[in-house]
């Protein structure tokens, strides 16, 4: 049965100010170059002064600068000796208190005992700040080395947030007939290795949407999603070479383009990616063409596409699918990829005959073969899921009992307690986590044995407990709901595994904070003197949390949070699901009113 509703946070409904980059591209009279000077009123009007001109912002539009004939300095205010960056070459008080300081890379915002960074394009025209006006709706006018940079405040909500990202996904993210949801690049959106886990986690959304909204629009995109994902095991038969039932293809491309075969897989790169990965596997093709010719699909599915499927499966069947033939589509796409999977030994065999590289839930691999003992924890947990959610949805008690069978004989939910291998916060690998979340949710959610569902607790918790710096929504919701109320013994003590702490307004932060332009920007905090570096471009802040999710980059929850400089033109254009999954699911549970 899909969890209750749990805990209602009122009042969430009010709007709440979202920060947002005004841009004045392809106006002509706008100042290009160094602004010295610079202030703005509480309708937004500006007035600028660069190299001598003054430069005047008013109704949406620069007027064609004249000689300037005055000239005026905001107040200077004393940086305080934390300010990350020294020195300070601007500031300006708000009304609530709160100063902004300028630097030579990047706008500072001091709030209460920490600081808010602005840098880069997504904030700026320039990161070099010469002068800084704020007016008392706490706009933020900004003069840089390059022009002008409006820092705006919007009064948005969190639907009305969610919004703005669907209507995105409609016109910019759609790929094929079949809708498949992803990143949309410079030569429009193209196919990835994970169209499948990205299409599935959208579908999700739209599973939890449908759940609290009740509405045509949620039911519809759900709907389409679940065709999409079906299609990648359908795609597979019968074609040149064919696939056995139940093979799920990673994505597919239309046959009227281009051959992707002639150029980015061949034998040659296939050997290339053998001198950095021995277990990588020579395919060719590696996308097959389908048996009505319309379509190329990619071989060589993971197990995250894997766990994506069947963390939507579960959702949309308890969720979405209303009448009798709709639950029974379902069941019919669950019982041929599970089919698939127990009859090869839990393994995933390809068009070769073949395992893939990474959808391998095998013991003879996963309890007997060295190069699998790092994958053994999350890939047990990974199939238990799988054979669990087949449980639910198709009534059919041999995916009980084959679960069973790898628990008792082969300790897999042993195995499964220890889905993370991590040295500590800021170690991991966020895809993994980003699978294991998905599992843990098929997992508890139907698991009705007392002990298994203690076991199962016990590992989540342990999990979620390295992952809580991390500041991410989706991974917490799912965590204080699976284990509200859970508990685990043993011979010392009774350890209740309820979180508690400041999960829910962490999460919420987040998901305020999440940045309305999601293009791929370049970042840089690892000169920041609030930051404490780990490795490898990677650090937290000095309260033991990571940055703010509008300070890097966050185009899916398996990008590592950690990391504090990112490369980027601003070309690729991310699609919103990392904000509409938890912003969905929060609703369903009752961590978020609207």
């Amino acid at each position: 049965m899909p969890l209750v509703l749990l805990v209602l946070i009122a009042g969430l409904l009010q709007a709440f100010p979202q920060q947002v980059r005004k841009r004045f591209e392809g106006d002509t009279n706008q100042p290009a170059r160094r602004v010295t000077a610079i202030q703005i009123n509480d309708d937004g009007d500006i007035r600028a002064i660069s190299e001598g001109q003054l430069y005047v912002y008013s109704q949406g539009r620069w007027a064609a600068p004249v000689p300037a004939t005055e000239s005026w300095s905001a107040e200077q205010l004393p940086a305080p000796g934390g300010l990350p960056i020294q020195p300070a070459t601007a500031s300006a008080k708000q009304a609530d208190g709160t100063i902004w300081f300028g630097t030579a890379k990047g706008l500072f915002h001091h709030v209460g005992n920490d600081w808010e960074y602005r840098q880069g394009q997504r904030w700026l025209p320039h990161d070099e700040v010469l002068s800084v006006a704020v007016n008392s709706r706490g706009d933020v006018a900004v003069g840089t080395a390059a022009g002008v940079g409006l820092i705006q405040i919007r009064e948005i909500t969190f639907a009305e947030k969610a919004r703005l990202y669907e209507e995105a996904i409609d016109k910019y993210h759609r790929r094929t007939e079949f809708g498949y949801v992803l990143e949309r690049g410079p030569r429009g959106v193209r196919d990835s290795d994970n169209d499948g886990l990205w299409t599935a986690m959208y579908g999700a959304a739209q599973c939890f949407a449908y759940a609290v909204k009740k509405d045509a629009a949620s039911l519809e995109h759900a709907r389409k999603a679940f065709r999409a994902l079906a299609f990648l095991s359908e795609v597979t038969q019968g074609g040149t070479p064919a696939g056995l039932p139940g093979l799920v293809a990673r994505t597919i491309l239309p046959t009227s383009g281009p051959d992707p075969n002639a150029k980015a897989y061949t034998r040659e790169t296939d050997a290339a990616m053998q001198k950095r990965d021995r277990k990588w596997k020579t395919l060719v093709p590696r996308w097959p063409k389908s048996a009505d010719g319309k379509w190329y699909w990619k071989a060589d599915v993971s197990s995250d596409e894997l766990d994506g499927h069947y963390f939507f499966y579960g959702l949309y069947y308890d969720l979405v699918a209303q009448t009798p033939a709709e639950k029974n589509e379902v069941r019919k796409v669950v019982r041929r990829i599970t089919d698939h999977l127990v009859k090869h030994d839990f393994n995933m065999i390809d068009w070769d005959g073949k395992p893939t590289r990474w959808a391998i839930f095998s013991p003879a691999q996963l309890n007997r073969d060295r190069d699998w003992w790092a994958e053994r924890g999350l890939n047990s947990l990974s199939i238990l899921s799988y054979l669990k959610v087949a449980h639910h949805v198709t009534g059919d008690k041999k995916y009980h009992d084959v679960a069973q069978w790898l628990i008792t004989e082969h300790g897999y939910a042993q195995n499964a307690m220890f889905a993370k291998l991590a040295q500590g916060v800021g170690d991991g690998n966020q895809s993994d986590d980003e699978m294991a979340y998905m599992d843990y949710w098929g997992l508890l959610q139907y698991e009705q044995d007392p002990e298994l569902v203690e076991r199962y607790s016990f590992s989540l918790h342990r999990y979620w407990g390295l992952d809580r710096p991390e500041l991410n929504p989706f991974f917490n919701f799912a965590a204080a709901a699976l284990l509200k109320g859970k508990r685990f013994d043993d011979p010392h003590q009774m350890y209740d595994l309820t979180p508690t702490g400041s999960w829910l307004e962490q999460s919420l932060d987040t998901l305020r904070r999440f940045p309305l332009d999601l293009h791929n920007y370049a970042l840089s905090n690892s000169q920041r003197g609030d930051v404490r570096k780990l490795s490898n471009n990677r650090g937290l802040k000095r309260t033991g949390r990571v940055l703010p999710v509008d300070e890097r980059q966050v185009f899916h929850w398996n990008h590592d949070p950690f990391r504090l400089d990112y490369n980027g033109d601003g070309a690729t254009l991310a699609d919103g699901t990392s904000y509409l999954l938890p912003y969905y699911m929060g609703r369903y549970l009752g961590y978020i009113k609207e």
